[in-house]
């Protein structure tokens, strides 16, 4: 073997460090708190509170809000006082926000917990990210991302169920306090993943909050995720349309592709450029929205999930591995900041934009529309794939 070889397998077996596994066993734990609080919220607020279904998404929007106006001053805080601050606070602040919801005895005080839990997340994921791409290899940031983002799909997926076991068997108390249990634990192993971030010269003049250059790879996101707020909104209610007999399905389908692919095919976003690589995964969800607008029919429901949950399998690993090429290690805070607030947009703004679409034309046209934002991605990617192959 050459000493080229020798170097590459040095560097592939430092993927898999302690650092690297706790960070990812301590997003699993804290988004699987989130994944409780998906299920138990609204039958918390609708139920014991009294509250309506107007007051749930109340409860839900207060917390995507927050996040998104946090997250470029949590990036800041992160490139400024390090990853471990960030992650330790988030998920001590979520811990004790569960802890404190069987005492909320009103919509007011849910919403005041959520406002918190927004604050939470927002230094929890950009600290997690930017400790991510501190830990990571540089020729495995793809491959890293494709296993790192498995805590936060089996967290999400894992939560909603165990929720409704303890709701049913034990109460929301016993639900609210699992979560905080949950948020407690990502806390511990929070602090065993240490502090990543390498000691630097401060940089001259003020950071920003904005970090510039990811906010053109950052437009291709924001597309991926209308697309796939826009899929995961109306994928159930689709389903019941067109007679599927279990509803869930197509989510399912949609959840088990992503992390299977994600395993299968790790080594990917590293072997092909990452822009181009990009904008086939969002042609690839723009092909599954297609297929389910398309085709009004249980078959095409699942087999357009499937093509779908393709597409992200690769969209986020190959469009943040874009972004952070961009980012030195005092900048890594900001772009994840700014990157990651194309989740709280794309989710919150991307399915009331469709939900008008499917309400005045239908559904099918809503999936339509979401295929055109993807390809819209797609071919902004190509260009800026165009622009770094030219310079």
């Amino acid at each position: 073997m050459s000493t080229t070889d020798t170097l590459r397998t040095e560097r592939r077996a430092r993927l898999f460090t302690r650092p690297f596994v706790l960070l990812g066993l301590a997003e699993l734990a804290y988004f699987a708190a989130a994944g409780v609080a998906v299920y138990a919220l609204p039958l918390y607020v609708t139920g014991p509170l009294g509250s309506d279904t107007a007051g749930a998404g109340l409860a839900f929007g207060a917390f995507a809000v927050v996040a998104l106006v946090a997250r470029p001053f949590a990036g800041r805080a992160t490139d400024t006082r390090g990853r471990r601050p960030l992650l330790l606070a988030g998920a001590l602040l979520c811990a004790v926000c569960m802890a404190l919801m069987p005492l909320a005895g009103s919509l007011a005080g849910v919403v005041g917990l959520r406002l918190v839990l927004g604050l939470a997340e927002a230094a929890f994921f950009v600290a997690a990210v930017a400790a991510l791409m501190d830990i990571a290899p540089r020729d495995r940031i793809g491959e890293a991302l494709s296993y790192n983002s498995l805590g936060l799909y089996l967290g999400l997926t894992a939560g909603p169920p165990l929720g409704e076991l303890l709701v049913r068997g034990a109460g929301f108390t016993a639900a609210w306090w699992a979560a905080a249990l949950l948020a407690a634990v990502a806390a511990g192993l929070s602090v065993l993943v240490g502090e990543t971030r390498t000691p630097g010269p401060a940089p001259a003049g003020e950071r920003k909050l904005i970090h510039r250059p990811s906010v053109p790879v950052g437009l291709v996101f924001l597309a991926s995720v209308v697309a796939m707020g826009g899929f995961l909104a109306f994928a159930a209610l689709h389903a019941e349309t067109v007679r599927l007999e279990n509803a869930s399905l197509p989510l399912a389908t949609y959840g088990v592709v992503v992390v299977v692919c994600r395993i299968a095919f790790a080594t990917v976003p590293d072997r092909l450029p990452p822009l181009r690589l990009g904008a086939a995964a969002l042609a690839a969800m723009a092909a599954g929205l297609l297929v389910l607008a398309l085709s009004p029919t249980p078959a095409g429901a699942v087999a357009g999930a499937a093509v779908m949950g393709l597409g992200i399998t690769f969209s986020t690993p190959a469009l943040f591995a874009a972004i952070f090429a961009k980012a030195g290690p005092d900048e890594r805070g900001a772009a994840s900041g700014t990157a990651s607030a194309s989740i709280d947009l794309g989710l919150g703004i991307g399915p009331m934009l469709l939900g008008v679409v499917a309400q005045s034309v239908g559904i099918p046209w809503a999936f339509g529309a979401a295929a055109g934002i993807a390809l819209a991605g797609a071919a902004w990617a190509l260009v800026l794939a165009l622009r770094v192959r030219a310079t």
